[in-house]
């Protein structure tokens, strides 16, 4: 819709920064608001407040969340029940599902309640419990889970006043990406991060009021819970 607004959460990593650059090209938006750390901080809410009240004037027709934490020097995903840790199993819970909730809780009600506009947050496959046939990764893939509960709930709750409204979680695939690179399989055919986001932008672009509440993959296509 000409003269919308899109907001890209995570812009400062490979996903987020594509979503952001082909969100610019589209000339169907007048303003893309692209928010990355320090501006935006999912562990800071009055961060997120901060953003949310500083949007450009124009009608907010999508949200795109593109964060997610996967491992850092510090951390990395366990492989087994004997490397669980509370602080460690926190800080995914907090950066993978409680940020992104507390995204929805200020974003969501910027959206207008007439007219199609789209909230939608990377989760992945590794958070489906019906795919999980590998183990492993415990705080990643429950915090993944616990992410599409909330869009599951919040999709729920904003039918009630924006029946056009769509509000989902994504599953991007194997990108090139630092998240994914330490994982990535010998041979596996890596998509670039401009490949991903055009995908993901088109499964967005096809997405009706009817798959609001889902979990899909860049192809559009239903993940398992």
């Amino acid at each position: 819709m000409r003269g919308a607004v899109a907001v890209v959460v995570g812009a400062g990593g490979g996903i987020g920064g594509a979503l952001a650059d082909a969100l610019r090209a589209d000339p169907r938006h007048a303003a893309v608001v692209a928010l990355r750390r320090p501006m935006l901080d999912l562990t800071d809410e009055a961060s997120i407040v901060a953003a949310a009240r500083a949007l450009p004037e124009g009608q907010l027709r999508l949200v795109f969340d593109a964060t997610g934490f996967l491992h850092d020097t510090a951390q990395r995903p366990e492989r087994s029940w004997r490397e669980l840790d509370a602080a460690a199993l926190a800080r995914n819970f907090a950066l993978n599902a409680i940020g992104p909730a507390l995204l929805m809780k200020h974003f969501l009600p910027l959206l207008p309640r007439q007219g199609r506009a789209v909230f939608a947050t990377l989760s992945a496959r590794v958070g489906s419990i019906g795919d999980n046939r590998l183990g492993g990764w415990y705080g990643y893939r429950a915090a993944k889970a616990a992410l599409n509960q909330l869009v599951r709930t919040a999709a729920i709750e904003l039918a009630r006043t924006h029946p056009e409204a769509v509000c989902v979680a994504l599953h991007p695939g194997t990108v090139a990406t630092p998240l994914s690179a330490p994982f990535a399989k010998t041979g596996l055919a890596l998509r670039s991060p401009a490949a991903a986001a055009a995908d993901l932008l088109a499964v967005v672009e096809a997405l009706t009021p009817a798959q609001t509440g889902g979990f899909l993959d860049w192809r559009g296509q239903p993940v398992p819970w």
